[in-house]
């Protein structure tokens, strides 16, 4: 800082600045009120269709999410002024006062030039005579004593003015287009934060021998405390770099290496696995011209071997490692799939040999407890995109090996992942626990991601936009596959979660391929009217979809995934149709017991096949019982906000999924909430089994309990509507379910639908 800067400082610009600031932090309060309560909350509850469902209203989602970015990027800048100014001023205060007080003991405080200064004795010669030397002057030890405290102020009033550039360059660094989330309080917050992040750097680049237990829960904590944080994991990932990144953990999660850490620490690894790869992630999404070089750097990097100790483990293996949690950049991912993805065909020779198997002395690259032993990069990865659906849809529907030479059509990344890949044996890291399936259930979860348009394991909002082209033709691809060999599936059951919640997020698909009308003919028009889909459609044949629905069945959770699901877009199919305002030219049918049959069939054949699922999975020496498939049915009543009839919206967008956040439409008191209601109690009573035992036919015991289920489902739209024919709406949807649920079974035993009219 100089010296005649901070004595003769003006700070009326810098008022005016703060002054500013606070002007638009308030403005900013109201637009971003406007842009939540009258844009999105708006757009919510339009009925987009075709290009508006898919693009308008998920833009409008995140331009109202910008808002709030801009209020919060606005506040943390007029915090960080403020905090600045008010120590500036402080410092000039000391300053002044301290020049002040020298005058008074004839010191003079000169201006030097380049923003230095001298003090001086200002005493008269003849002072100096005094043998006490306190005749009015100033002594040696005055002139040191006073430089030293305006050095000090100078110096302090430096480290304000020089974090205050640091983390105000950091904050309008970290978004190329848009604005920062970074909200910090207090200029001191950033500033820590930035120097936290310099100082878990410099203890992960140690060399590992010089790397102790103390360091360890050091840098442990601090990547704990701070992965959130963009600053932080910014600074932290550019200062580590990617090299040091790989060599880091290549060394820390290896016994051989870091014996002491690992014999002392072993439980914690997996925390500091978690914490680093939150940290990465968090600073993947940094648009700063560093992260930009990180992250290509990273990617050219990751196919040598990491310099590791011991060496002989690709980049790859270790980063895969390091996105097994947090959200990492799209772009990011994107590239450092279609790099791996290179390596993989280049290792298995175009997939014909099986690579990155672990040997018995390789180390565990992946600590995350009870996980896979890490060495197989794609199981990481897949981890990682699993989390990142924007990414995960482009991976699949890219080529692994492109058409040409001896490839007459080219394999992509879904195909050779699901139907080809010799997956590499794998122990779990926890050795107790045998082998592990985490690869494949990872690609499930990846696949899951990939089609749904939200992480895996997650309930879509009201904002996840509906169904693209890319991750509607990749759902087609997974039924088609199944469909072909349902093997694929039932061989490796543990992927059924993620298959049940997919194909709960695509009924409306799934039911429209249970028509058996030609997409070409005329009468398809009354189909897209019955199950209206605002996004695109998958376009999935009813075969494939029988046998992938009856092998999800085989598993509780996917069962009860679609078999909830089901219920739920049955009974809000019937609200929608019976409604007497629909529009006439919205109508399916002008015959009101034609739709309601037509529903009811529908739905009642999707039950049937997932019921015959069940019963196949239930007769199977080690299968599941009937108790499991209960409690997982009674689990989806957690995982949908707790609560009964929250899981559809309203009007036409309700139908291109029955799963939407809780906010919109389908309290209690709806068609929905009595079904699920119902489904919920009698899987927590064990009604189906029960029954089944009584009527000594578990397929008779779930045809009755399909029926009372939609005819629950039609009756209560009935009365919401006070439709006189309520009885005879019952009555019909019972007929329609009772047709459905039989033709299900003839299907799957490659009978004409409508064969048979009795069980």
């Amino acid at each position: 800082m100089d010296f005649n800067a901070l004595y003769h400082a003006n700070f009326k610009l810098l008022d005016d600045a703060v002054s500013d600031w606070s002007t638009l932090v308030d403005h900013l309060v109201d637009l971003k009120k406007d842009a939540e309560d009258g844009l999105h909350k708006v757009a919510l509850k339009a009925d987009w269709v075709g290009v508006n469902a898919q693009v308008s209203k998920q833009f409008i989602g995140k331009t109202a999410g910008e808002f709030g970015d801009a209020h919060t990027q606005a506040t943390t800048i007029r915090n960080i002024l403020r905090d600045t100014r008010n120590e500036l001023k402080a410092f000039h205060q000391q300053l002044t006062g301290a020049v002040a007080r020298g005058e008074q003991k004839n010191l003079t405080v000169i201006n030097s030039g380049d923003g230095k200064f001298t003090v001086m004795s200002s005493t008269r010669p003849d002072w100096s005579s005094d043998p006490s030397g306190k005749t009015g002057g100033a002594d040696q030890k005055d002139v040191d004593a006073l430089r030293d405290e305006i050095q000090g102020i100078l110096s302090r009033a430096t480290e304000s003015d020089n974090s205050a550039k640091t983390v105000l360059m950091a904050l309008v660094d970290q978004a190329r287009m848009g604005f920062s989330d970074a909200r910090y309080e207090d200029r001191d917050a950033a500033a820590t934060a930035v120097k936290e992040a310099d100082e878990m750097a410099a203890l992960a680049k140690k060399d590992p021998d010089d790397l102790s237990v103390k360091d360890f829960d050091r840098l442990n904590a601090g990547l704990k405390k701070y992965h959130d944080d963009p600053l932080f994991s910014e600074r932290f990932a550019k200062d580590l770099g990617p090299e040091k990144t790989l060599s880091f953990w290549a060394n820390v999660s290896d016994s051989q290496v870091s014996p002491d850490i690992n014999r002392e620490r072993r439980e914690q690894l997996g925390d500091l696995q978690k914490n680093l790869s939150l940290t990465l992630a968090s600073a993947s999404r940094s648009d700063t011209a560093d992260m930009t070089e990180w992250k290509r750097h990273m990617v050219d990097i990751s196919g040598q071997d990491v310099g590791g100790k011991r060496g002989g483990i690709f980049g790859y293996q270790v980063m895969s490692n390091l996105m097994r949690v947090g959200d990492y950049d799209d772009d990011f991912m994107k590239q450092y799939g279609k790099s791996l993805m290179e390596k993989e065909r280049q290792l298995t020779h175009d997939g014909d040999h099986t690579a990155w198997q672990r040997m018995g002395f390789s180390p565990y690259l992946n600590r995350m407890k009870g996980g896979d032993s890490g060495f197989d990069p794609l199981s990481g990865y897949l981890q990682g995109l699993s989390h990142n659906p924007g990414a995960a849809t482009d991976f699949f529907n890219d080529d692994f090996i492109p058409k040409d030479g001896d490839h007459k059509k080219a394999v992509s990344n879904f195909k050779y992942l699901f139907e080809d890949r010799e997956w590499p044996h794998e122990s779990n890291n926890d050795l107790s626990r045998g082998e592990s399936d985490d690869g494949r259930n990872n690609l499930a979860a990846a696949l899951e991601a990939a089609t749904t348009g939200h992480p895996a394991g997650e309930i879509p909002t009201q904002d996840t936009a509906p169904h693209s082209k890319e991750q509607a033709a990749l759902f087609n691809a997974i039924v088609s596959s199944v469909g072909d060999d349902p093997e694929r599936l039932t061989e490796h059951g543990f992927m059924s979660d993620s298959m049940g919640q997919m194909a709960a997020e695509y009924l409306p698909d799934i039911n429209r391929a249970t028509t058996d009308v030609s997409r070409d003919s005329d009468d398809w028009k009354q189909i897209e009217k019955l199950y209206p889909i605002a996004g695109a459609d998958a376009g999935v044949h009813h075969r494939d979809v029988s046998k992938f629905l009856f092998a999800v069945g085989q598993n509780p959770t996917g069962y009860a995934a679609v078999e909830v699901g089901q219920q739920a877009y049955m009974s809000k199919l019937m609200e929608y149709h019976l409604d007497p305002d629909l529009p006439a030219d919205e109508r399916f049918s002008q015959d009101q017991e034609t739709t309601v049959k037509y529903i009811a069939q529908r739905s009642g054949e999707v039950s049937g096949v997932l019921g015959l699922g069940r019963q196949e999975e239930i007769a199977k020496p080690a299968g599941d019982s009937d108790h499991d498939y209960d409690y997982s049915v009674s689990q989806r009543k957690n995982l949908i906000s707790g609560g009964v009839g929250t899981v559809v919206g309203v009007g036409t967008s309700f139908i291109a999924t029955p799963w939407v956040g809780a906010a919109v439409g389908g309290g209690a008191g709806t068609a929905t909430s009595a079904v699920l209601e119902y489904i919920y109690k009698d899987a927590e009573g064990h009604a189906l089994e029960k029954a089944a035992d009584e009527m000594g036919s578990r397929w008779q015991a779930g045809l009755e309990k399909n029926n009372e289920y939609v005819a629950l489902g039609a009756q209560e739209a009935a009365k919401r509507y006070h439709l006189a024919n309520a009885d005879d709406i019952g009555t019909w949807s019972r007929e329609g379910a009772r047709q459905g649920y039989i033709n299900a079974n003839d299907i799957l035993q490659g009978q004409a639908p409508g064969s048979r009219t009795t069980s």
